[in-house]
């Protein structure tokens, strides 16, 4: 279906599926893989946290309007705490960003900066 939307998709092994620089793998690191906007749908994502006892997620990236929405509202229907970083997700327009921040503050998550969140981890 998201081929069928967009038309385009970001294929796994391709240029724009590598992380961007400064961003590396560590041995220790999980990686799950996606095929639609919730993380969550089709993967392993909520057995792996479940079996780490993770209650709280924190969610960034790309798009704010999509799959780090549908990610949050999914993470939050099954009873995760969810913190969404407002300046450290993005989307194709302001408008799209902050209705998706408006709507999410409503019943999903908690909206947080970066920098409230990383004064909250350092205490």
């Amino acid at each position: 279906m998201l081929g069928r939307w967009w038309g385009d998709l970001i294929l796994y092994g391709s240029a724009e599926c590598e992380l961007i620089d400064g961003l590396s793998l560590q041995v220790s690191d999980t990686i799950i893989d996606k095929n639609r906007y919730s993380a969550f749908l089709g993967t392993e994502l909520d057995s792996l946290l479940q079996n780490t006892g993770i209650e709280d997620l924190i969610i960034t990236g790309v798009l704010t309007n999509c799959c780090c929405e549908t990610t949050a509202r999914d993470a939050f229907m099954r009873d995760y705490r969810v913190f969404f970083v407002a300046d450290a997700t993005a989307a194709p327009t302001e408008e799209l960003h902050l209705a998706s921040l408006k709507n999410l503050a409503y019943g999903f998550a908690y909206i947080v900066t970066t920098r409230d969140l990383c004064n909250k981890l350092n205490k």
